[in-house]
């Protein structure tokens, strides 16, 4: 069943090219095709095109429908193009004239449009509340480890001394950063798209303030070619803003690979986190934050891949917009899990509480040294050159303690700031 079906068929090799994997991906968007479509029939009723009988029964059939795709026992056959092919097919099956009606005054475009940016919303929720989750996570092992001494580098040197405290929550406040593009994300996806139709509006007299309240939308998008030029923004912007996330999370996945290592040696997992090599017995690899990476890596091509998607279109719809669903329902689903595996590793993590025992550390200190005979009067680049020779002569012997107060560093890692900062963008 076609909804635009004029009484002919197209060729088999043209059905299986233009709909692709539609129906599969349009399982996820099912849920908020029939919320859109509740809204649609109480607005339809409200202007007249609908009786109060006919609107209860539909209102009757897409409950029974959502029902059915909430057990997941709902299926979009072959004969059918689209998740708003089958829900029509069904209403029209029990109801006869009344089903037909249900798409009185809109269009797919109109309703692809509501489904992604109901869905869009809830799946952007889900994302922040998984953020959190890791973020709650970080702080807390930072307060935990606050006092363990960790190396910091620049240029993969060995640079100057930093703590575990401080290293959980960097990466802690970063995901503040990724929470405010995922907000942006969110208003960008709070507008009601209903009622624009094919792009150009309906010469019913439909509410659309009605659709907007019914459907819990901060506002609407006024302008119906607006509203239609909303498909691939939306998309574009919250993969910018997964693209932000994915980005903190393939940092802190490498900084876990490199600091596993043998060379480092800075963390370690329960072996039942990690794998094995078929050949090589004492291998523990760390296959997840590998592949939390990987994954991740790939969500940052998504903003691009929709850019090349979407950037030489003109106004109105193009069949090109169908293949975003391709890209970012997949996209959002990895995402979600890399954060949710994320914090099922890391509240496992083992520290090494004696990092910096090793000698090849002592020079973490240096700039403690130099700082030391800057407070005692001597001028910077003097005590800079002190220590420098103290080093190429190999009598540099540091006192191993560092003394710092300033906001943000060892001494000071404000974990309550940073904690009051999330709680005012969350």
């Amino acid at each position: 069943m076609k909804l635009w079906d004029k009484g002919f068929s197209t060729d088999k090799k043209i059905d299986a090219f233009t709909v692709g994997n539609d129906r599969e991906l349009d399982l996820v968007l099912a849920k908020y095709d029939v919320i859109g479509s509740l809204a649609h029939a109480k607005m339809l009723e409200k202007i007249g095109v609908l009786t109060e009988s006919e609107c209860n029964n539909l209102e009757r059939e897409l409950h029974l429908i959502l029902e059915d795709i909430l057990a997941d026992k709902f299926v979009i056959e072959s004969e059918f193009e689209d998740v708003h092919s089958k829900i029509e097919h069904l209403l029209t099956e029990k109801l006869g004239d009344t089903g037909k009606k249900i798409h009185t005054a809109r269009s797919r475009n109109d309703q692809v449009l509501v489904d992604m940016h109901l869905y869009l919303k809830d799946e952007i929720n889900d994302i922040k509340q998984s953020v959190m989750d890791l973020f709650d996570l970080l702080m807390h092992k930072a307060d935990l480890h606050k006092n363990v001494m960790l190396p910091g580098y620049t240029h993969f040197q060995v640079a100057m001394p930093s703590s575990f405290g401080l290293w959980f929550s960097a990466y802690a406040e970063t995901l503040i950063d990724d929470v405010v593009m995922l907000n942006a994300a969110f208003s960008v996806a709070d507008q009601n798209p209903l009622g624009s139709a094919a792009g150009y509006g309906s010469s019913f007299p439909v509410d659309r303030k009605f659709t907007t309240d019914f459907l819990h939308f901060k506002t609407l998008k006024y302008n119906s070619v607006a509203a239609q030029m909303s498909r691939g923004k939306v998309e574009k912007t919250t993969a910018f803003a997964m693209s932000s996330v994915a980005g903190t999370l393939s940092k802190l996945a490498m900084d876990v690979c490199l600091y596993m290592s043998q060379n480092f040696g800075f963390v370690a997992f329960p072996d039942s986190l990690t794998t094995g090599s078929s050949i090589m017995p004492h291998k523990k690899n760390p296959d997840v934050f590998e592949l939390i990476r990987g994954k991740c890596n790939k969500i940052q091509s998504l903003p691009y891949e929709l850019t090349l998607l979407t950037n030489n279109l003109p106004s109105g719809y193009h069949r090109d917009l169908q293949l975003l669903k391709e890209g970012l329902i997949p996209a959002i689903q990895n995402l979600k899990a890399c954060l949710e595996l994320a914090v099922f590793s890391l509240e496992q993590i083992q520290i090494n509480p004696n990092i910096l025992e090793d000698d090849r550390y002592d020079y973490l200190f240096s700039v403690e040294e130099v700082n030391k005979l800057v407070q005692k009067g001597m001028p910077f680049r003097d005590a800079y050159k002190t220590v420098g020779k103290q080093i190429q002569d190999k009598t540099f012997s540091p006192l191993k303690k560092v003394s710092h107060t300033h906001e943000g560093s060892i001494g000071n890692l404000c974990l309550n700031e940073i904690t009051s900062k999330m709680k005012a963008v969350i």
